[in-house]
């Protein structure tokens, strides 16, 4: 399954321990689940947070601002890839991750502590792009490290259920995140929302942070990374012989990162275009959470079996069928229950696709630049293709006037990422 540039193997000959793999597994998921978590609390919370830093006379307006600086945030996320992946294939995996769970909590400290725009004007809507930038470089580095340290602790017949573990972590991140939107918008008025409520959940991802940055800090380095010899340049490597391989890595990420974040998209999409509660919205991204949860690891074990590229073929398919019959069906009849079915239903293709995701990504780059590689294809995947993707929705419902709009995006997302995956199969011989 390992790709004709791979100059070692993933595990190198080392035979982790069962601890070791566990205490290794706990490090790399619970930056990347903080990460997911506030990235979720953004997006979740876009309705309140424009009114209080992006107002304006009208409310569309001002949910499209605060989309669009949730995607601007995301064009620092290559430059994070290429300085914290470079520095992770450099310096060692451990180093890289304590260095981008540092700068993560920082980003989110400034957001739950910044004054509203009535307080501060101006600097209001600045330090939340600030804060989001921060994040942004953060991520930029955290999923290529991430996984390559998780799956440079497994051995070969558990890859893609150690790999797995990665995005099912996100799963548990959207989770807590909904968890928090559906008890504050369900118990709080809706003064009492803005003026406190929202802080809450941003609190309580600083109480996160210390723990993963200490965990972290006192984890090995993975024993690949240690017996492989590190690239000096490994952006120059990448650029020079592996070009093939990032088109390649990133297009089978495309219709994961687009649906992830049209899910994300569902709370404010069901207040601003359904008239439903802002309620709804959490319970459906809540169930749809806990399904990328707890069903991806599962998944992850099958593809151990039967193949990565099989499964995602299969999963993209599916994504391209069902995307628009079921935008239409939601707003022939926008209830909770209609939309808590299509949430869970994006949310079972998404597992079931994203699952073999992380390990087929680390597959195809060798030890040397699997950082780097992953880091950097997974942030421009998801700089292009997910960040704007709220953004995408919004504009395409606005300048169409179509509700079913969005459904036109993941079908075109959903293409694009069968093409790289035929590519996958037939380039780099990996099923």
């Amino acid at each position: 399954m390992q790709s004709s540039v791979d100059t070692a193997t993933p595990h190198s000959g080392a035979s982790a321990r069962p601890q070791s793999i566990w205490r290794a597994t706990s490090a790399a998921l619970i930056g990347n689940t903080l990460e997911w978590y506030d990235m979720a609390l953004y997006a979740y919370f876009a309705y309140t947070i424009s009114r209080l830093f992006f107002p304006t006379d009208d409310a569309s307006l001002s949910l499209l601002i605060t989309f669009g600086t949730f995607g601007v945030s995301f064009l620092i996320r290559p430059l994070g890839a290429i300085v914290l992946g470079a520095y992770a294939d450099r310096a060692g995996r451990k180093k890289s991750l304590t260095l981008s769970i540092s700068l993560m909590m920082a980003g989110t400290f400034i957001i739950a502590c910044l004054p509203t725009f009535e307080t501060i004007g101006i600097l209001a809507p600045i330090g939340i792009l600030t804060a989001r930038l921060l994040q942004g470089f953060s991520a930029g580095g955290e999923f290529g490290s991430s996984t390559a340290y998780l799956i440079e602790h497994a051995s070969e017949r558990q890859r893609g259920f150690i790999a797995s573990l990665q995005f099912a972590s996100q799963g548990l991140g959207t989770v807590l995140a909904s968890l928090f939107g559906l008890v504050l918008t369900s118990t709080l008025s809706d003064e009492d929302l803005l003026a406190w409520g929202w802080r809450i959940p941003f609190i309580f991802g600083l109480l996160i942070g210390p723990v993963g940055f200490y965990i972290r800090k006192h984890c090995d380095e993975s024993p690949a990374f240690q017996q492989a010899e590190p690239s000096r340049r490994p952006v120059r490597d990448l650029f020079s012989g592996q070009k093939l391989l990032v088109l390649i890595a990133m297009g089978t990420l495309i219709v994961s990162t687009a649906s992830n974040f049209l899910i994300q998209y569902m709370p404010s999409y069901a207040a601003n275009d359904l008239g439903m509660p802002q309620a709804s919205g959490f319970m459906a991204t809540l169930i749809g959470g806990l399904i990328l949860t707890f069903v991806t690891p599962f998944v992850g074990m099958l593809s151990d079996r039967v193949g990565r590229v099989r499964i995602m073929i299969a999963a993209a398919l599916v994504y391209l069928c069902v995307a628009y019959p079921a935008f239409v069906w939601l707003n022939a009849a926008p209830t909770q229950t209609s939309l808590i079915l299509i949430v869970c239903l994006m949310a079972l293709i998404k597992a079931i696709y994203f699952a073999p995701l992380p390990a087929l990504m680390a597959e195809t780059f060798p030890v040397q630049t699997r950082a780097i590689g992953m880091s950097l294809s997974y942030n421009i995947g998801v700089t292009l293709f997910g960040g704007f993707a709220p953004f995408i929705a919004a504009s395409l419902i606005t300048l169409s006037g179509d509700k079913t709009a969005p459904s036109y995006y993941l079908m075109f997302a959903a293409l694009l990422s069968l093409c790289a995956l035929l590519g996958a199969r037939f380039k780099l011989n990996l099923r």
